[in-house]
């Protein structure tokens, strides 16, 4: 398969696109910064510059032409402010899927955020609250598309060496995951039917994650 990866210099980006080159996929990663590309080459990734935030649809599509898969996983990051996380967990995941869909990419994969489907939650903090109402946002941008996508919901995200045991279902409740353990699932997704048009939530577990994916 050939997989653009939007945030392509991202801590699951790099990981994702690790294992889709151990298994012989041609991963692409979007980045803004150029000096991040030795590092997607590493990980055996192609790197396309190309900053999301200040691109045009064309320009989008022009990178997806000829992909098999398309992978949202960017973020504007803790502590970007508020419009950043309007203009890149919202906006950039809204040009990228329609791209996708002027490229003819119909598989489709969104990163979320496990507290999505309560964006007015009380408990956090405004910050996280404009965060999750941009990540709610791109969801529904995305879930109103003529697109084969599937919504992952990952919940606490960790640096600790995957598991390979997960929790993967529409609703979970909250939890950690390694970031190991999301890239993974995502590798996993690319190729589950099952999965699409569904929106699922991820967390340690107890089942491996192929067994996880073929309960679907």
């Amino acid at each position: 398969m050939r997989v653009v990866i939007a945030g392509g210099h991202g801590q699951i980006a790099l990981r994702l696109e690790r294992l889709l080159a151990a298994r012989g996929d041609e991963a692409v990663g979007i980045i803004r910064n150029p000096a991040h590309a030795a590092d997607l080459e590493a990980a055996g990734a192609q790197a396309v510059v190309l900053d999301l935030e200040n691109s045009d649809v064309d320009a989008v599509a022009e990178v997806l032409k000829g992909a098999d898969a398309a992978v949202f996983s960017a973020g504007a990051g803790p502590g970007s402010g508020t419009a950043r996380k309007d203009t890149v967990d919202r906006g950039a995941a809204a040009l990228f899927a329609e791209a996708a869909e002027r490229a003819g990419v119909r598989r489709h994969i969104q990163v979320g955020s496990i507290g999505a489907d309560n964006p007015e939650n009380p408990d956090v903090t405004e910050e996280f609250r404009h965060y999750l109402r941009a990540k709610r946002a791109a969801e529904d941008d995305l879930k109103a598309r003529d697109l084969d996508w599937t919504i992952l919901r990952p919940g606490q995200l960790t640096d600790d060496p995957g598991t390979g045991l997960v929790l993967l279902a529409e609703q979970t409740g909250r939890g950690p995951v390694p970031r190991d353990d999301v890239a993974a699932v995502l590798a996993g997704l690319l190729q589950a039917p099952a999965s699409v048009r569904r929106t699922l939530t991820l967390i340690s577990g107890e089942a491996a994650i192929g067994e996880a994916i073929s309960a679907l």
